[in-house]
């Protein structure tokens, strides 16, 4: 089963939560975006544990999840603070003052406004992969 694993940076590092479990809750906190899903993966570990000690059968979304990691669009600029937010607006055709709003939480993007950002950030990234130096 695929579950849904959100981004985001808090003030002291960043937080992850599953939206998609129905009876349980899992997250994972951390410094890194890295150190929050390993934090995730030992609490799954953990909650699959208590089913297996209990003798009870893990649940199947429990039970070998692929996750499926989204970043709010705060989190994303945040993180990945070397993207100029001016280009991906262009790239998006959004007013770069209304992404600076999304990115400090300042206005909520529409999920169409959420797609027209990610396209944006999917071409540059298939731009700088065609990349090639001498």
């Amino acid at each position: 089963m695929k579950l849904i694993a959100i981004i985001e940076k808090g003030k002291d590092g960043y937080g992850i939560y599953v939206t998609n479990l129905i009876d349980h809750g899992l997250t994972g906190m951390g410094k890194t975006v890295e150190a929050a899903k390993s934090d995730m993966y030992e609490a799954l570990q953990l909650l699959v544990s208590i089913y297996t000690d209990e003798g009870n059968a893990v649940p199947d979304e429990l039970d070998n999840p692929e996750f499926v990691f989204k970043y709010d669009i705060p989190s994303f600029f945040e993180d990945f603070d070397c993207i100029k937010i001016s280009k991906i607006a262009a790239k998006a055709g959004i007013n770069e003052s209304l992404v600076r709003q999304y990115k400090n939480k300042l206005a909520f993007a529409s999920e169409e406004q959420t797609n027209k950002i990610k396209d944006a950030v999917h071409e540059l990234g298939k731009e700088l992969l065609a990349v090639e130096f001498k």
